[in-house]
């Protein structure tokens, strides 16, 4: 080496002996040039992943901008997408153009929709096309089917509100009540003294697994869906509604008595527990002798709100006594009571009115001149209020001559039959003059 450095010091022939002497310097400019191109490469493809990151990023924001127009029903603009940035290599010397990685056009051409998957059929493919009609889209573009809403709201509606009637189906029992299958999320429970009037004595028989029932529901669901239901309460309700319907229909039903106390008796209709006044008896005052019979009433208070059920053996014969008479007809009885107003006539177990107006077509200076307490009175009905109890008689219209009763009160008496034919027209010409 020492040689070799005293060659190169030599100022004569030197460079022809060192380029003889020693290998070419090239290789190692080359391999100089060859790290620098890799820095480039690299350099460029950094360039280029972020320009395609840029690119894909201002494109999400367009779709989220239009999906959220078209979330709201109302378009808006999307932001713009910010410029890629452009390499700053400079350009390929072989193509004469920016270098261009083939992943950034696959990147480039694939929007959010691509990502997330097939794209609906309605969307344009193209970016722009996609994001401008996703923008004016509104609520009733989008397919709304609104027969599945409903019944995906009533599929999760509570069921059974308080006083609904339901039907159900028996799945269970236990020692103190019944489940019923009702459609709910849990099932209905029946508590054992709500399983119906009266005593049950042995549940399963009752209410068999798979039997068909209908329930009124009482209390509705608690936290577990649960509702509590009732045949009684059913039962009762529907008791309540026939018993009103039989008052406003004024009829007369049979009742049996099952108990008395000081004021009257008590007795089971339709499952409801009555009550008939002493003073609503026939035999009020031996009224303890009455259980176990039979009762003919009628309705005197009917209240499901207070559970009044009040009867009248009286009334009942009242009514029945109503239902053998009618408007025109010529009815006889006897005066029971003399009132400055009229006579009050007993008709056997009801009493009629005979107005002072109506008793002759003379002048009447006198009730008692033309009838006294006890005589016998034939009379015609021109008025019936089964309601209120209410009969409307007269005698004037049986007189051939206005005051005839104050002469001739036995032979208008006497005649009374064959003078009603002729009060009767009479009456209906009144009627159809009123009408």
């Amino acid at each position: 080496m020492a040689g070799t450095e005293r060659q190169i010091s030599r100022p004569d022939g030197g460079k022809g002996a060192t380029s003889s002497a020693q290998p070419p310097r090239k290789p190692l400019q080359v391999m100089h040039i060859s790290k620098r191109e890799e820095q480039e490469r690299l350099r460029k493809e950094a360039e280029q992943a972020r320009a395609a990151a840029d690119a894909a990023a201002a494109r999400a924001e367009e779709l989220e901008q239009a999906a959220l127009a078209a979330e709201g029903g109302k378009a808006v603009a999307p932001k713009a997408p910010s410029a890629p940035r452009a390499p700053q290599s400079p350009a390929d010397p072989a193509a004469g153009a920016p270098f261009r990685d083939p992943d950034d056009d696959d990147l480039a051409g694939m929007t959010m929709a691509d990502l997330l998957g097939p794209a609906d059929s309605n969307r344009q493919s193209k970016p722009s096309n996609a994001a401008s009609a996703a923008v004016s889209r509104s609520v009733d573009d989008f397919d709304f089917d609104e027969d599945a809403f409903l019944a995906a709201l009533d599929a999760n509606e509570p069921v059974g509100t308080t006083g609904e009637v339901v039907t159900g189906t028996v799945i269970g029992m236990e020692s103190d009540g019944v489940y019923v299958d009702i459609g709910g999320k849990a099932p209905g429970f029946m508590p054992k003294n709500e399983c119906g009037l009266g005593v049950i004595t042995n549940l399963k028989e009752r209410f068999p697994k798979g039997l068909e029932i209908e329930v009124l529901v009482t209390r509705e669901q608690n936290a577990d869906g649960m509702v509590t239901i009732s045949c009684r309460a059913l039962a009762l309700r529907k008791s309540w509604d026939k018993v009103r319907e039989l008052e406003k229909e004024g009829k007369v039903v049979q009742v049996k008595v099952t108990g008395f106390n000081r004021g009257g008796v008590t007795c089971d209709l339709e499952g409801l527990r009555g009550f008939i006044p002493r003073s609503q008896l026939q035999e009020g005052e031996n009224h303890e002798s009455l259980v176990g019979k039979t009762l003919g009433v009628a309705f005197l208070e009917v209240n499901p709100e207070t559970r009044k059920l009040v009867l009248s053996e009286k009334r009942a014969a009242t009514a029945a006594r109503f239902s053998e008479l009618e408007v025109g007809q010529l009815v006889e009885g006897h005066v029971a009571a003399i009132k400055p107003y009229g006579l009050f006539i007993d008709l056997g177990g009801i009493s009629g009115l005979l107005h002072q107006s109506v008793i002759t077509g003379g002048s009447l200076r006198s009730l008692r001149e033309v009838f006294d307490h006890g005589d016998a009175v034939k009379a015609l009905i021109t008025e019936l209020d089964p309601g209120r109890g209410r009969i409307a008689l007269n005698t004037a219209l049986l007189e051939n001559q206005p005051g005839e009763l104050l002469v001739e009160k036995d032979t208008v008496m006497a005649e009374a039959a064959d003078r009603a034919n002729r009060a009767r027209n009479v009456l209906r010409q009144q009627e159809q003059s009123a009408g």
